[in-house]
């Protein structure tokens, strides 16, 4: 009979004293499950510190010729100017396994791929210089497939990560330190960013452009955005938490972006838009703009706390109409801007222009007026209902130049608006009395009724 005492001590010593070449053939076995290629087969090593572009570059090439993905064990691999194939699944130990950018040139280059995945990479740019040809620490065109996953992209001399015509998903990483922004996303196909963390960045944050305007659909879901400057300079074009230009039919919601130069969340031309469920906090400038060429802007249920304005849907001179302004809280703004303001300044809550419906929101302390609707002659359609304005300079700043559309004011609740609660501008200039205490008072085009001021 087998004795218990002798099977659980030859077990044990079994487990111990494991033959090298059983446990080389364990190693083995444990790559094939993987089913990854072993790095170091091709003088791949986690420990050296000199440049090994040309056998990763080799190994590559290797994992695109067979279909199969290569596993980087944790460690330091310095390489650059490496110009990826049509397929590549590229991963590593999350938070030890480093790329470092070895400078002269590029580091991740490529062109009419068919997939790429990287997961569990730190890829260090080292704030090295990047050559012309490289927009960004990664610089990814004509992907079909990319998938960017559980990785820190950090210290790099221009974006962070810049694709073109590429579709795919980049969600769970960190974007930080780059020069220029965290992640410039052009011409996309049906993009997903979720669930990243993009700081510390010279000129933009999230960025995505189309060169025409046309139907993008990019997914900008659940991402903190915090600490962007704008070093390239200008009134808006940098210092963006998350920029839309031109591309139709994104989404924006359930970020929070904080620190902002400019915008928390800024649209230039981009139709068809939500912007939802984000908190902004501490915007330089305007905390959410829709401005100049779209049609259709949903900006509902967004919390924006400090700005220098909250929320902007205008320029119809250039065709920006349509928009529903509903459910946001708008609170803690700012007279001053990071320029000198042009008319009527800084200090707004909500700004609309043509064909809006602004309802149900809750404005608190807007130093110069609570709503400004319409600019001068650019007016058309616009309803200001069911919303609270509290500590405001004016509580709505409505226009009542000759030739404007009409506007509904009602139903509104007013306290605390020293210079009035609705009244009559052309242009910056009031040139009324408190429409909320006379009525319309002779303007054709004003309905004002039901507002009650406290």
């Amino acid at each position: 009979m087998l004795d218990r005492r002798a099977f659980l001590g030859g077990s044990l010593t079994a487990g111990i004293a494991m033959p090298a070449a059983a446990a080389g053939a364990d190693r083995s076995l444990t790559m094939s499950m993987r089913g990854s290629i072993d790095a170091s087969d091709f003088g791949v090593t986690p420990a050296s510190l000199d440049d090994q572009s040309r056998v990763f570059a080799k190994m590559l090439q290797k994992s695109s010729d067979t279909d199969v993905p290569v596993f980087l064990p944790a460690g330091v691999y310095v390489v650059s100017n490496i110009t990826l194939p049509p397929r590549v699944r590229l991963s590593g130990v999350l938070g030890a396994t480093r790329i470092i950018y070895g400078g002269d040139g590029h580091l991740f280059l490529a062109d009419r791929a068919e997939r790429i995945e990287l997961s569990g990479l730190v890829i260090d740019g080292a704030n090295r210089w990047l050559g012309d040809q490289a927009e960004g620490l990664l610089t990814l065109r004509n992907v079909v497939r990319l998938v960017i996953d559980n990785c820190e992209i950090i210290g790099a001399g221009k974006h962070g990560v810049a694709i073109e015509r590429t579709g795919g998903r980049i969600e769970r990483s960190t974007i930080s330190g780059a020069a220029d922004a965290g992640l410039y996303a052009v011409e996309s196909n049906r993009l997903a960013v979720t669930g990243n963390t993009v700081t510390d960045c010279g000129n933009g944050g999230i960025l995505v452009h189309r060169w025409q305007p046309a139907d993008d659909g990019t997914l900008v879901t659940g991402n903190r955005v915090e600490r962007i400057a704008a070093r390239g300079g200008g009134t808006g074009q940098n210092g963006n938490g998350i920029n839309v230009f031109r591309a139709h039919g994104v989404i924006v919601a359930g970020n929070t972006v904080s620190d902002c130069a400019f915008s928390a969340i800024r649209s230039n031309s981009g139709s068809n838009l939500q912007i939802t469920g984000n908190t902004c906090q501490r915007s330089g400038e305007t905390a959410i703009y829709s401005e100049f060429a779209f049609e259709g802007a949903a900006v509902t249920g967004n919390i924006v706390d400090g700005a220098a304005n909250g929320i902007s849907m205008v320029n119809f001179n250039e065709g920006g109409r349509m928009a529903v302004c509903s459910a946001n809280i708008v609170r803690n703004l700012s007279a001053q801007g990071p320029y000198p303001a042009d008319a009527p300044g800084f200090g707004v809550g909500i700004s609309a222009e043509a064909d809006c419906s602004i309802t149900g929101n809750l404005i608190d302390g807007a130093p110069l007026y609570g709503m400004n609707l319409g600019w001068g002659a650019f007016m058309r359609n616009i309803v200001a209902t069911g919303n609270v304005v509290r500590r405001a300079g004016t509580g709505v700043a409505v226009s009542v130049v000759a030739g404007t559309g009409s506007a509904v004011i009602s139903d509104n609740v007013f306290e605390d608006v020293a210079k009035g609660a609705v009244v009559g501008h052309e242009w910056a200039k009031p040139v009324s009395g408190d429409l909320a205490m006379q009525g319309a008072s002779g303007y054709v085009n004003l309905t004002v009724e039901r507002n009650r001021v406290g």
